[in-house]
C-alpha cells in the first residue's frame, strides 16, 4: 500500500528547515536592531552614517526594525510555521497517549530492552492483586486485561509530557500576539488608535505639566488622557561634571487634582529603573535638560510673605508683595551646570547688596527693613520616556508558558509498565514486568530496577 503524498505548500510549512531557517534570520536581524539606534531622528541616521546608507536603511525602516513590514512578515511566517508543525505532529502525539496499552502483545514485552522475571509463589489471582498493589503503592495506576492464560497489567506516568514542545510553541505564538497587540505600527496603521499603543517621549519643564507625548519615529502628538506634572528635578554630578544620578518628583493630575496612587501617595519619585505606571501607561525617567533659568524662592523673615518663580538671568525682578527687588548679575558654570550665582538684592533701603550663593543653597540677607531668606535652584526638564504596552501581560503568561513547556519537555518523561502473570506451576506465578520511557531511559531503569527490587523481597 502506497503512502499519501502530503501537499506540497503543507509539507513546505511543516518543515523543521524552515523553522530553523526563521529562526536564524530573526536572530540575525535583531542583532542588527541592536546595533543599530532605534527611532532616532533621520537626521542621526545621516550623520551616522551617510545620505545614501541612512535613505536605504528608512526605506526598510531599519530605524523602527522591529516594526517594519518585512520584520513583522518574517514573525508572521514563524507563526504559521509554528502552527503547521503543531497540527502536523499533534495527532501522532495523541495517538502515542490514547493507544491501548493493555493490546501489546506478550511477545513484544519479551523483546523490550528494560525487562525482568520474577516468580511469586502464590497462585493467579493472588499474585495479581499482590503485585497491582504493589504498583499503586509506588503511584502506578494499573488497568488490567486477561491475555494468553495469563494477566496483563498495565500503567503509566506522564503521558502528558509529550505534549510539552507543544506547549512551548504555543508560549511562542502567545508572546508574538503579546508583540503585536502591544505594538505602535498595528495600533496606528491597523487599529487606527494610536492612543492604544505607542512608545514616545515629553520633555517636562519642574513646576510644568503635561498631557500628551510625541510618538517616536511618527513625531505624532498623542493625548495621554490625563496629566503629568513636573514637581521637582534634581541631580548629582562627579566633580568633572558628568552626572552622577538624577531623579523626577511628579504627580499625576485628573481634572486638576492629584490622583492617589497605589502606594497611597499622590506624588513619585522617577528614577533611572524605578518607573511609574498609571493606567496602563509607564513613564521611565530617560535624560534631562537644563535651562539658562532658575527657579528662585523668596521669602520676607518679618512678613512671613514667600514667592516662587521661574526667572531668567541678566534681569531685576521686583516683588512688591515681598517687599524686595533682585536679579542674577553673574554665574559660574561648568559645562552647561551652575554651580553659583551672583545675586543683587535690594529692599530699597541702603545700599543693594551683592553676593555670591550655591544653586540650592539657603542664603540669609540682612536688610534695614529685615531679614530675608532666599533660595536659587537651576531650572531643569526632566526627559521621560513614555510607553503604553497592552500586550505586555501575554507577553508575561507566554514567558510563563515557555517556562513550563521547557521545563516538561527536557526534564520529564512518559514512562509505562507491563506486569504480565501466568502460572506455570500450580501456586507458582511468573511475573514478566517490562518498562519503557521516551526521555531520560538511565534514570527509568534505576527506578524500574528498584520497583522490581522491592516486589522481590
Amino acid at each position: 500500500m502506497t503512502k499519501k503524498k502530503k501537499n506540497p505548500v503543507w509539507a513546505f510549512f511543516a518543515s523543521v528547515k524552515l523553522a530553523l531557517f526563521l529562526l536564524f534570520v530573526l536572530a540575525g536581524t535583531s542583532i542588527i536592531g541592536t546595533v543599530v539606534p532605534q527611532n532616532e531622528p533621520a537626521q542621526f541616521y545621516v550623520q551616522q552614517y551617510g545620505a545614501s546608507t541612512a535613505a536605504f536603511m528608512q526605506r526598510l525602516g531599519v530605524p523602527d526594525m522591529y516594526n517594519s513590514w518585512w520584520f513583522l512578515g518574517l514573525l508572521a511566517l514563524f507563526c504559521l510555521n509554528l502552527i503547521v508543525c503543531s497540527l502536523e505532529r499533534i495527532p501522532q502525539a495523541w495517538r502515542l497517549v490514547t493507544r491501548d496499552n493493555l493490546a501489546t502483545p506478550v511477545d513484544r514485552l519479551r523483546k523490550m530492552g528494560i525487562r525482568k522475571e520474577v516468580l511469586l509463589k502464590h497462585p493467579l489471582a493472588e499474585a495479581e492483586k499482590e503485585v497491582a498493589s504493589h504498583l499503586a503503592s509506588h503511584g502506578w495506576k494499573t488497568g488490567r486485561r486477561a491475555v494468553d492464560g495469563g494477566t496483563l497489567l498495565f500503567a503509566q506516568k506522564g503521558a502528558w509530557t509529550r505534549f510539552g514542545v507543544y506547549i512551548v510553541h504555543t508560549s511562542i505564538l502567545v508572546i508574538l500576539l503579546g508583540a503585536i497587540i502591544g505594538s505602535p505600527t498595528v495600533a496606528r496603521k491597523i487599529l487606527r488608535s494610536p492612543n492604544f499603543a505607542f512608545k514616545g517621549s515629553v520633555m517636562i519643564p519642574e513646576s510644568r505639566e503635561a498631557d500628551y507625548v510625541w510618538a517616536f519615529q511618527t513625531h505624532e502628538k498623542i493625548n495621554l488622557g490625563f496629566t503629568i506634572r513636573c514637581d521637582y528635578f534634581t541631580i548629582e554630578y562627579y566633580a568633572n561634571g558628568m552626572p552622577k544620578t538624577y531623579l523626577s518628583k511628579v504627580t499625576i493630575l485628573e481634572d486638576g487634582k492629584p490622583v492617589i496612587l497605589k502606594d497611597g501617595k499622590t506624588t513619585h519619585y522617577l528614577k533611572v529603573n524605578k518607573p511609574l505606571t498609571y493606567k496602563g501607561v509607564t513613564f521611565y525617567q530617560a535624560s534631562y535638560q537644563p535651562y539658562p533659568d532658575f527657579i528662585v524662592t523668596l521669602k520676607n523673615e518679618t512678613t512671613g510673605a514667600t514667592r516662587t518663580s521661574i526667572i531668567p538671568a541678566g534681569k531685576q525682578i521686583n516683588w512688591p508683595d515681598i517687599g524686595a527687588s533682585f536679579g542674577i548679575i553673574n554665574r559660574e558654570t561648568l559645562g552647561e551646570v551652575v554651580r553659583r550665582v551672583k545675586i543683587w538684592f535690594t529692599d530699597n533701603k541702603d545700599k543693594p547688596s551683592r553676593f555670591w550663593i550655591e544653586t540650592g543653597r539657603e542664603a540669609i540677607i540682612e536688610r534695614p527693613s529685615g531679614n530675608f531668606s532666599l533660595m536659587t535652584k537651576q531650572l531643569y526638564a526632566t526627559g521621560l520616556q513614555v510607553t503604553k504596552d497592552p500586550g505586555v501581560w501575554f507577553v508575561y503568561v507566554g514567558c510563563g508558558m515557555m517556562l513550563l513547556g521547557l521545563l516538561v519537555a527536557f526534564f520529564m518523561s512518559h514512562r509505562k509498565v507491563w506486569a504480565f502473570l501466568h502460572e506455570e506451576k500450580e501456586g507458582e506465578t511468573v511475573v514478566l514486568l517490562a518498562g519503557s520511557a521516551n526521555k531520560n531511559k538511565l534514570g527509568f531503569e534505576k527506578r524500574f530496577a528498584s520497583l522490581v527490587g522491592s516486589l522481590q523481597r
